[in-house]
């Protein structure tokens, strides 16, 4: 993800950056179960699209993965 300085982000851009940071905090370590989207949507007063685009994003970078049936999980923190 590349980030312009100055300007805004967007809100899944806000929301991918809260949970990575709590990825790499440790307050979501490693193999812990992330909530589920809507409560993820509740959590951060955002749409169902933008929390789904934050996801992707993690996922993306390789942070998270999805199990179907299962729930989406921590596989790694993210590097310094």
């Amino acid at each position: 993800m590349t980030d312009t300085p100055g300007l805004p982000l967007y809100r899944w851009q806000e929301v991918a950056a809260d949970l990575r940071e709590q990825i790499k905090s440790g307050r979501l370590p490693v193999g812990a179960r992330l909530p589920g989207e809507r409560l993820l949507c509740e959590e951060y007063g955002a749409a169902l699209g933008t929390v789904r685009r934050a996801v992707r994003e993690l996922k993306e970078e390789g942070l998270i993965a999805s199990l179907p049936a299962k729930g989406t999980y921590v596989l790694a923190k993210p590097q310094a």
